[in-house]
């Protein structure tokens, strides 16, 4: 019994962490998406290449950089102690907010892109009409330009929540270890238990929650178009 609860903490656990990431990402990623969308067509270019900059160099290496920057003698370390806003080092490294921020950074142009697609698509005479009518920025927001823009919110959130529960590089290097994923647990399986079949289970598992996630996605994409087209 006392085994299988610690399982279902740690089955929470990841289920969190990944959560965590996704809803930074998407309160992150959403105003960014929609700078780099009101963005001059000749700057919206040079925006998307920065956000995908970080793409064209190695995901171990970056990871690698993350250690850099926060182990007690790391760059951020030294800034906060050469400014006068910490007495001590800070353990920074080796926990599960190291693990978050690793994986935020990792994931986030896959929020960011998806939902700069969809507002670049935007009817923007859209959000006229309805200040027009009265409707202030929040209102207009709400009723307007979130419910256009969710199927793609939703498509960030999938790739970014999915990749962040079978992750097993950044928890490996910026947890210590001691945050386990999915990806942890799938790769010790074939590498360390010689579990093949549990191993199998877990990874076909992942592609099953995958598939569900999005057959959710595109059950709301309709919804919302079914909705647009009898307005």
């Amino acid at each position: 019994m006392a085994g299988s609860g610690s399982a279902s903490r740690s089955t929470v656990s990841r289920v969190l962490i990944a959560s965590i990431t996704t809803l930074l990402a998407l309160v992150i990623g959403y105003p960014v998406a929609y700078a780099i969308a009101k963005l001059p067509p000749k700057w919206r270019t040079v925006a998307v290449i920065l956000v995908v900059l970080p793409f064209w160099s190695n995901f171990l290496i970056r990871t690698y950089a993350w250690i850099l920057l926060l182990n007690s003698e790391g760059i951020m370390n030294k800034g906060l102690l050469a400014v006068g806003v910490i007495d001590h080092p800070l353990a920074l490294l080796y926990t599960r907010e190291a693990v978050i921020l690793g994986l935020l950074y990792a994931y986030l142009p896959l929020m960011i892109l998806p939902l700069y697609a969809s507002m670049e698509r935007l009817d923007w005479s859209l959000l006229e009409a309805a200040r027009n009518l009265g409707a202030g920025r929040a209102r207009a927001f709400v009723d307007v330009t979130f419910p256009l823009t969710l199927p793609a919110a939703m498509i960030g959130a999938i790739f970014v929540f999915v990749p962040s529960v079978g992750n097993f590089i950044v928890p490996e290097l910026l947890g210590g270890g001691k945050t386990v994923m999915v990806g942890n647990l799938v790769r010790d399986q074939f590498l360390k238990a010689r579990d093949w079949p549990f191993g199998s289970v877990l990874a076909l598992t992942m592609v099953g929650f995958l598939v569900l996630l999005f057959a959710v996605q595109g059950y709301v994409a309709r919804r919302i178009n079914i909705g647009d087209s009898r307005a």
